[in-house]
């Protein structure tokens, strides 16, 4: 049976608390949220902190799905089925709702939370790569201060983002709605980590795609984005060829390794070919909704 390593454990009634706790006690001092991120690499003995501090009671300020002022704002202890249930995800972020779908089984989605995602660094986890397509951003807490750091700008390598050892991830935000976007994902069995897995989100305008993001997840050693393929898409009519060379170029942009969910080159060829079919569904939904 695998257990984790001793540790000590405290629980924060506040953010402010908690920030303070994090101050106080330092590096080896790890936030405990939804604990389906943590957990398992503390069984694995992956992860070993000194001091879990608990926050699971942080709801009343920590968990909601709104808009405000055409600005989507999802608190770090919002459940993943949260986002799920969230009319404005289904309306306006409909990426987000794809990508909630096929995290994990119902258990996770109803324990684990978006901000422990975000913040986990896990390479292979779906939301950062469906947040750095949207343009997604995050608030964090520290001592004293308060700061805002673009969600392509957080992942530094494998577990490793750019958050102080003091500082808490409060909030994901994203600053615009798209006009269309989409999130599709390869994994070996339901629930199971991507091979590969894409978000799409873009704008549209005169009949051409004014604009685009495109997130990876699983093909490189962190959230990757696409920027060259991103490029290759902007201020052309969209189809079948220009997604397919957009598929390209995002494969070449791609870092994939060799594991159990199958070889470099096998990730590359999902890569191309699921970019083309987000791309596709993005701006059917675009079209769609420009119908309306």
């Amino acid at each position: 049976m695998q257990v984790p390593a001793r540790f000590e454990y405290e629980k924060a009634s506040s953010v402010e608390e908690a920030v303070e706790l994090l101050r106080r006690l330092g590096p080896d001092a790890h936030l405990l949220a939804g604990g389906h991120s943590l957990i398992p690499m503390m069984k694995l003995r992956l992860a070993a902190p000194e001091v879990v501090i608990d926050i699971h009671e942080l709801d009343g300020e920590l968990r909601y799905v709104r808009e405000d002022d055409g600005v989507l704002r999802i608190g770090a202890l919002a459940r993943h089925r949260d986002v799920l249930e969230s009319e404005v995800i289904g309306e306006r972020y409909p990426l987000l709702r794809d990508a909630e779908t096929m995290i994990a089984d119902p258990l996770v989605r109803n324990m684990g939370t978006v901000g422990g995602g975000v913040a986990h660094g896990d390479p292979a986890e779906d939301l950062p790569a469906a947040f750095v397509a949207l343009g997604g951003e995050v608030v964090v807490r520290g001592p004293g201060r308060e700061r805002t750091i673009p969600i392509d700008a957080l992942y530094l390598g494998p577990y490793e983002t750019s958050l102080a050892a003091d500082e808490m991830l409060t909030e994901v935000r994203v600053p615009n709605a798209p006009d269309g976007s989409a999130y599709i994902k390869v994994e070996r069995r339901a629930g199971d980590y991507a091979s590969a897995s894409i978000g799409v989100a873009l704008r549209m305008s005169g009949g051409e795609i004014e604009d685009a993001r495109i997130g990876m997840c699983g093909v490189g050693s962190t959230t990757l984005r696409a920027r060259g393929a991103e490029e290759s898409l902007r201020g052309q009519p969209p189809g079948e060829e220009l997604y397919r060379r957009a598929g390209e170029r995002a494969a070449e942009e791609s870092e994939p390794i060799e594991d159990a969910r199958g070889s470099a080159e096998y990730k590359r060829d999902l890569v191309r070919t699921l970019v083309a079919r987000a791309l596709e569904r993005a701006v059917e939904r675009a079209n769609r909704e420009g119908a309306r």
